[in-house]
């Protein structure tokens, strides 16, 4: 019987499935194009956000037992093993069920538009909702806001792929499913928006931000009218800014970009440390498991997204962090409590990539916004307890402190400003986010090119997201390119040969191989047409005295950018490419040209 209903239920799904589907191809016939990309990007800002709004409550509610269960037992060990399950269940899913293969992190985003014009796979709309929700809602010590960007640009992408709309649509629905994310995770639509503007997109149009507008402010309705004030980060204070306290601010942007170079590359190291296991399966996620729950023993408020800690930090008895630690009868000591989140600040990097090393499943968004605010807290209450003639309000501190590590580490200080500007519902600090966003960004900068989630591909020569012409360049498959029907000759040909290649075909170029298909030299039709065709010349001459070298060389395996130096350097319209040694053919500047030509007119959102 139970297996009846549940066919009868899935017969039933599937037909309003089906019906829907129906319904949106007759609007699609019905609307103009302009028209039906509107209604898109509220369909999948509505579905990106009853995502959200799963992740977001069961990430909550989890925490909310851990802590009713330290709070009666009066233990710390319960929040260590609560994250141990939560990353091998997330190992299991993906082993057992995603093909033992996960994307992580809003890079992927970045990829997917760069290199394969939006296309994002059909997996990626549940995958990153139950691995995450696995490792983060149990206590894994990273953010559930890159598994959103990811989600949001998978229903966007998938949803444009259904209905099959062009490459800018596509591109366009899945920054309007990353606005509708950010939007809801932390009902700041105008956050969502630049998001999606300044760290997805590659160019945009005026006229293309109105649907991403329309997706945001959607994302942000269905949180607002869904989710607790509890499960969503913001803060209700009312926060003046001092223009006495501006050193101060630039010394915290100052402090903000180093400690997000900091943070990146202690991240990374310790991804890469994971990366390297021979095992990679259970016994890499719980040898990893285990490290992260003795620093979570030791350190509570490394559990889960940090939220919580971050409302108590900026509120006025933030020595509740304490409690349930081994530090709890020192709660009265002021220093005790900022040595504590000095060390726990420090420590965020590893736990973070402890968590996402050994398998678990999250972002760095969330864990910029805790190492931020303790930072923030760190530097107005260490200069509040040796200066005792200026007072600094450690609550402004600690939430400008967010927007500097988040500018620093995702090199986007727009977001960052006004990510702070809507959770904390107020403009009176929007001079000192200005100051620390766009100096921790600076500094950030300066040592690190490319921000976090974007250096693991720039390495590669992958995506480059700040520079539209590279991006175009990566997005160019040129070996498809390489005209490969060019008639060769070797050096025990006559010259009379290449004359009947020049009069019987439209080749400029010969290439000149030996036995192995290793290439000699070329004759070029510009330097040898004075006298190729004076038949009483070449009938006294050889093959070696009319063959040159070619002026540059192309390998297979070069990279865009390499390849058009060349081209420049050379001044050449074509050129050989070498494949391991041997003669592949010939690449045209035009044909590169014509192409990036194409992908910009394609790229570009309307």
């Amino acid at each position: 019987m139970p297996s009846n209903k549940a066919s009868f239920f899935k017969i039933i799904f599937r037909s309003i499935f089906r019906r829907a589907e129906h319904l949106v191809f007759l609007l699609k016939d019905k609307l103009s194009e302009r028209n039906f990309i509107y209604f898109a990007c509220v369909a999948v800002a509505i579905t990106c956000s009853f995502a959200v709004i799963l992740l977001k409550s069961f990430a909550h509610n989890i925490f909310l037992l851990a802590n009713d269960i330290n709070g009666f037992l009066k233990l710390p060990y319960i929040n260590s093993l609560l994250p141990i399950a939560g990353i091998l269940l997330t190992v299991f899913v993906v082993r057992n069920f995603l093909n033992n293969h996960i994307e992580k992190g809003s890079s992927k985003v970045l990829y997917a538009v760069a290199k394969k014009g939006g296309i994002m796979p059909k997996k990626q709309m549940y995958a990153q909702i139950v691995t995450s929700s696995l490792t983060v809602g149990l206590g894994g010590s990273a953010g559930l806001e890159s598994p959103i960007v990811i989600t949001g640009a998978a229903f966007g992408s998938n949803f444009a792929q259904k209905y099959h709309l062009s490459q800018k649509d596509r591109i366009l629905l899945l920054a309007c499913g990353v606005a509708a994310g950010i939007g809801a995770a932390f009902n700041a639509p105008i956050a969502g928006v630049l998001f999606a503007i300044e760290v997805v997109l590659t160019d945009i149009s005026i006229a293309a931000f109105i649907p991403i507008i329309i997706s945001a402010a959607t994302g942000a309705l269905i949180s607002t009218i869904t989710l607790s004030d509890d499960v969503i980060l913001n803060f209700q204070q009312t926060l003046k800014f001092d223009y006495h306290n501006t050193p101060y601010y630039i010394l915290l942007g100052i402090l903000a970009g180093l400690t997000s170079i900091y943070h990146a590359r202690n991240f990374q190291k310790v991804e890469k440390f994971f990366s390297s296991f021979k095992n990679k399966g259970y016994r890499k996620a719980l040898f990893g498991a285990l490290l992260l729950a003795i620093l979570i023993f030791f350190f509570p408020t490394l559990f889960g997204e940090g939220y919580e800690s971050i409302k108590t930090l900026s509120s006025s008895n933030p020595s509740v962090l304490l409690d349930n630690t081994l530090l709890e009868k020192f709660k009265s000591s002021e220093w005790v409590l900022l040595a504590f989140i000095g060390v726990t600040m420090l420590l965020k990097s590893f736990a973070t990539g402890l968590t996402l090393g050994s398998g678990g499943n999250g972002g760095n968004f969330a864990p910029s916004l805790f190492v931020g605010s303790y930072l923030g807290y760190f530097v107005a209450k260490s200069i509040n307890l040796l200066n005792f003639t200026h007072h600094l309000p450690i609550a402004n501190f600690t939430i400008v402190g967010m927007a500097g590590i988040l500018s620093g580490l995702f090199h986007a200080p727009l977001t960052a400003i006004f990510l702070i500007v809507e959770i904390t519902g107020g403009y009176d600090l929007m001079v000192p986010l200005m100051i620390v966003s766009s100096i921790s960004f600076a500094v950030s900068k300066q040592f690190e090119k490319h921000s976090m989630d974007v250096k693991s591909l720039a390495d590669k020569g992958e995506v480059f997201t700040s520079d539209k012409d590279k991006n175009i360049l990566q997005s160019i498959n040129f070996y498809n390119l390489v005209q490969q029907n060019y008639k060769t000759l070797n050096l025990k040909d006559s010259p009379g040969k290449v004359v009947d290649i020049f009069a019987t075909t439209e080749q400029k170029m010969i290439p000149i191989v030996d036995e192995h298909k290793s290439l000699i030299g070329l004759v070029d039709f510009e330097e040898v047409k004075a006298f190729i065709f004076n038949p009483n010349h070449v009938k006294f001459m050889t093959m070696s005295e009319i063959i040159s070298q070619p002026k540059e060389i192309i390998l297979f395996e070069d990279k865009p950018e390499k390849i058009m130096k060349l081209f420049e350097t050379s001044k050449a319209t074509i050129l050989p490419v070498i494949f391991k040694g041997k003669y592949f053919g010939f690449l045209s500047k035009i044909d590169v040209l014509e192409s990036y030509r194409h992908r910009l007119k394609e790229m570009i959102i309307e």
